[in-house]
């Protein structure tokens, strides 16, 4: 919402001044006069500087198009017209989100469809809720997709946070582990192997090893960070190539423990959002290429392109996920006999929560075998410099 001030005189001829908020001028001085107010000043009133500052920074985030899209559904099915829901949220929305709606309701009030308005931000409704806006329009079934879509984004939401709750405790060990070990190597261990030296001890493997590692990160640590970062800056790079991309995300597959978790997670989101869009009308070749667009794996995603273009010329969808031996089996049994039954939404949308529930279970199973991992490589780490420092104080010592 826009804030305007305002000077005018009542009905009994009394001066006011105030404040009023609005999409436009237009409105707020529609708003005054349905107050019986006799405008004779007006202007817009401008973010302090700080807020204008904070607002550049400020993101649409996840939860704010799921926000967005549950009470919108809610409004258009207690019957209120799409114009007069998308002002009510515009005044409930954040300051990031109410840049998008002034936009899409300037749009649709200057005749456009909530799907051309909504598709100018791509960056904020996905290839996915584009393509069930424009079926749920030309159906007049609207408010039914929105409330699936809500459904949707608040299953993906529920799923997303699962995965990395459960990741969150494996990534602050490693990363304490590493912050540990970097101290001790750059700030504690040259002080005590100073001593050593200056006794003339001879020194066994495992402190030596130490002493050269700390060595060459108190001396080097700036050509380490340099190289350390020139090499996230190429890889990032090579990422953004069709090649580069294969590559890395081949490798990310063949990964132990980490490319499973990674196959299941995708293949939950993947049967889900191609559910949603069967089952809101998208056509099957359609709902094919905005899964292949939308997956976060080239493999998977050229594989599912070259699938839409084998099922345009006739093939059985079930048979031609069949052809990929990456994809698992139960994915295109379950695909044949949805194809067989005319049901092919319901049976995905199951084979959705199968694979939901395996990524739990493999979840769980990171999680338990991470406990036992970090005590060994702990117990390694600390019997590691026993042998390396404890080891030559005690030769020290007793030396006297």
């Amino acid at each position: 919402m826009i804030r305007f001030e305002y000077k005018a005189r009542s009905k009994d001829n009394k001066k006011l001044n105030g404040l009023v908020d609005a999409i436009d001028q237009k409105q707020a001085l529609k708003i005054l006069r349905s107050r019986g107010l006799l405008v004779v000043g007006f202007k817009e009133k401008k973010s302090g500087l700080i807020a204008e500052i904070t607002s550049n920074f400020q993101k649409v985030k996840a939860q704010d198009i799921l926000d967005f899209t549950r009470e919108l559904s809610t409004m258009i099915t207690a019957g209120l017209s799409l114009t007069e829901s998308m002002n009510v949220l515009l005044r409930q929305s954040s300051a990031p989100m109410q840049k998008i709606l002034r936009q899409i309701i300037k749009d649709i009030e200057g005749g456009s469809s909530l799907y051309n308005a909504m598709s100018k931000f791509p960056k904020h409704f996905s290839a996915m809720y584009l393509a069930l806006i424009k079926s749920g329009e030309s159906a007049g079934v609207l408010d039914k997709i929105l409330m699936r879509l809500s459904e949707t984004l608040e299953q993906q939401k529920e799923f997303q946070s699962k995965i990395k709750g459960a990741l969150i405790y494996p990534a602050i060990v490693v990363v304490g582990m590493l912050a540990v070990s970097v101290i001790m190597l750059v700030f504690v261990i040259p002080k005590i192997t100073d001593m050593f030296l200056e006794f003339d001890l001879t020194l066994p493997m495992a402190t030596r090893i130490l002493m050269f590692v700390s060595d060459v990160l108190s001396r080097f640590w700036y050509i380490i960070l340099i190289v350390l970062t020139a090499g996230f800056i190429f890889l990032r790079q090579w990422y953004k190539t069709d090649y580069g991309r294969l590559n890395i995300d081949e490798l990310l597959i063949k990964m132990p423990i980490i490319g499973s978790l990674n196959e299941k997670s995708m293949f939950t989101e993947m049967t889900r959002t191609l559910s949603l869009l069967i089952n809101g009308g998208v056509s099957i070749i359609e709902a094919l290429n905005i899964v292949a667009d939308v997956m976060n794996n080239k493999v998977y995603s050229d594989a599912t392109k070259v699938i839409a273009l084998d099922v345009e010329k006739g093939a059985q969808l079930g048979a031609s996920f069949n052809r990929y031996a990456f994809f698992p089996p139960i994915l295109s049994q379950m695909m044949a006999v949805g194809e067989e039954t005319g049901k092919l939404d319901e049976v995905l949308m199951k084979v959705s929560r199968h694979f939901e529930m395996e990524s739990e279970f493999a979840v769980k199973g990171l999680t338990s075998a991470i406990e036992p991992i970090m005590i060994i490589l702990l117990g390694a780490g600390v019997g590691f410099l026993v042998v390396a420092v404890i080891m030559p104080i005690y030769k020290l010592t007793s030396s006297f």
